[in-house]
């Protein structure tokens, strides 16, 4: 892979699995060096090992992105000790099962605090710091069911359409001070997305769903987002949908 990000330096929230870990090593071959977030530190660790091990440069920043303090201060972390923030991935998330009837709220409390709330928090800490810089990309990953909604998927459907909205009005806030701003929804990819269900029967569909014939690769999608930010500054792919070939519903 070409070092097409050379120079820059970027954060990844989710950074411990899936997409944001093979986001990760992909914005490190790429050339960035790469500050990784999650709550599992032990995972962060043999991510940054993985990194520098192939000669890239990664630092582990440790916390939850659903609390503002820890959200907010990966950002500041990432500045201090990498000297900027060029690239935001807002990966972390999570979906639990159930719809608004009986719904058990601490849980869609949950998944609204960590998959729009996060994003928020270290959308709005790192921005300033690309203002200056007079530079900067944000991408957050959504997903499918931001575009749609479904009786089991309540909450998690919730918190992505309002992470659509929210990532596009910052598009149009700060596209004309150079802060490309994108939305990359995937369909069905094979992480661990389903282990953290509380509901046994949608943890083993949406276990059988991710990891089925053909699911998109987790580094799959982490090449899409390098294409997307590898563009030409006056090119901004504002939203982006990938989804296994041979299941165009997924």
């Amino acid at each position: 892979m070409t070092q097409s990000l050379a120079g820059k330096v970027a954060l990844v929230t989710g950074a411990s699995s899936g997409i944001g870990e093979a986001t990760a090593i992909a914005l490190a071959q790429a050339g960035a060096a790469v500050a990784v977030a999650a709550r599992r530190a032990d995972r962060l660790a043999g991510l940054v090992a993985k990194i520098e091990a192939a000669g890239g440069k990664a630092v582990a920043l440790a916390g939850d992105m659903a609390v503002e303090e820890q959200a907010i201060q990966a950002v500041e972390d990432t500045v201090a000790r990498l000297g900027r923030i060029d690239i935001l991935i807002n990966s972390a998330g999570i979906m639990q099962a159930g719809g608004i009837e009986g719904a058990d709220l601490a849980e869609y409390r949950r998944v609204i605090d960590i998959n729009l709330m996060g994003t928020v928090y270290t959308s709005q800490a790192a921005i300033p710091h690309m203002l200056k810089q007079g530079v900067g990309d944000i991408v957050t990953i959504s997903s499918l069911a931001g575009k749609k909604g479904g009786p089991q998927t309540n909450a998690y459907s919730a918190s992505k359409h309002a992470v659509n909205s929210m990532t596009d009005a910052m598009r149009q806030e700060l596209g004309n001070r150079n802060i490309r701003v994108s939305i990359l929804m995937p369909g069905a990819t094979e992480t661990e997305v389903a282990q953290g269900i509380s509901d046994p029967n949608w943890r083993q569909a949406i276990a059988a769903h991710v990891s089925k014939e053909g699911a998109v690769q987790p580094s799959e999608i982490a090449d899409t987002l390098v294409f997307m930010l590898s563009m030409p500054r006056h090119v901004n792919i504002s939203e982006i949908s990938v989804r296994p070939t041979i299941d165009t519903t997924a």
